[in-house]
């Protein structure tokens, strides 16, 4: 049998342990709730001081190097203001367009800025700004080739493109059999050498390549019935909402201050940032 004095001891044991139970439910109580702010994409490219930007590098107009072997076109230059709205330095990552969008969705990037189509199939799997440009499609041929007029002459025919674009997509939707092909000089070597019949690709893009090289041989025979949209994709998370939304921001202050239009019309010849 405890006598008195156990008692008081014992009483006073209790009283202390719920008192420091008390302070232990009073501190976490005070403590934030960091683990969402943790996991905030946003939060954490501030944090490290650089937001990491996914591109090929090989693509002209759009991501490509200049003579001096220096990156640069009108993606980078859109991705260089991202990163001075978040406050951060941009760190831009090349690779092939087949692993980039893989990259993004395994957190190895945090966006990608590569002139990305958006299509109802990417729009379910990522997170899409709104469109930052407008993509009028061509349909590529040699100048000797008489024999596409229109989109569903592509049926039987033989295309290239890098196999997850959207190009190859709709070179397929119209019946071509399509070449996979590693980048864009690639795919003009194979037209130009009469392996392919004809590829899809961006009109800015032809343009482009024609002022790089005025002596090849090519033209356009057909242009694509849809305009399409090209905004810059995110891992489909809510750890991507707040990111999403600056990027959403930048586009629309560059759009509105005339801009974004200038960046296209130094890269491209024209603008393609409104759709007409």
């Amino acid at each position: 049998m405890l006598n008195l004095t156990s008692l008081k001891a014992a009483g006073l044991l209790a009283g202390a342990l719920a008192l420091m139970t008390l302070a232990g439910c009073s501190d976490d109580a005070q403590k934030p709730a960091s683990s969402a702010a943790s996991g905030d994409l946003l939060s954490q490219i501030k944090a490290r001081g650089t937001v990491t930007i996914a591109m090929e590098g090989t693509w002209s107009p759009w991501t490509y190097h200049d003579t001096k072997g220096e990156l640069t076109g009108f993606d980078v230059a859109v991705g260089k203001k991202i990163a001075e709205k978040i406050g951060v330095k941009p760190q831009f990552i090349e690779g092939k367009w087949d692993g980039l969008l893989a990259g993004l969705e395994a957190g190895r990037y945090d966006l990608m800025i590569n002139g990305v189509g958006i299509t109802p199939e990417r729009a379910a799997a990522y997170n899409f700004s709104e469109p930052y440009a407008y993509d009028r499609v061509a349909v590529i041929v040699r100048g000797d080739r008489n024999d596409i007029k229109t989109m569903e002459d592509l049926k039987g025919k033989s295309t290239a493109n890098t196999i997850s674009s959207t190009y190859a997509a709709t070179a397929e939707k119209y019946g071509a059999k399509v070449t996979g092909v590693d980048d864009l000089n690639q795919t003009f070597e194979l037209l130009l050498a009469g392996r392919i019949d004809a590829t899809l690709n961006s009109e800015v893009t032809f343009v482009d390549y024609k002022k790089a090289h005025p002596d090849a041989d090519i033209k356009i025979a057909v242009f694509t019935p849809d305009i399409g949209q090209v905004g810059i994709p995110l891992k489909k998370s809510p750890q991507t909402d707040s990111l999403r939304k600056l990027v959403n921001d930048t586009i629309e202050e560059l759009r509105k201050s005339g801009e974004l239009g200038k960046l296209s019309v130094q890269f491209f010849g024209l603008d393609i940032t409104s759709q007409k």
